[in-house]
């Protein structure tokens, strides 16, 4: 997997997260980190596609109520 694809991957779990914020009801990412205990300003940068670790990510998944597999079932095609 080249550069390209990698950042291709990572705005594509920015845009999920963003758009399961959304759903729940935040129009800004800030209530939603605060409250899921994840720090604001790194979970606006996984929203805008920088690299997030696995760690951090099922952190986030979790925050959605949701497994991973319900995470991963929507906008990666």
């Amino acid at each position: 997997m080249d550069d390209a694809e990698k950042q291709e991957w990572l705005l594509k779990l920015g845009a999920r997260m963003k758009a399961l914020r959304i759903q729940k009801g935040y129009t800004s990412y800030e209530p939603f980190a605060y409250e899921h205990n994840i720090p604001r300003a790194q979970y606006g940068r996984y929203e805008r596609g920088e690299n997030i670790t696995f760690v951090n990510l099922m952190k986030v998944i979790q925050a959605f109520e949701m497994t991973p597999l319900e995470f991963f079932s929507e906008g990666f095609d």
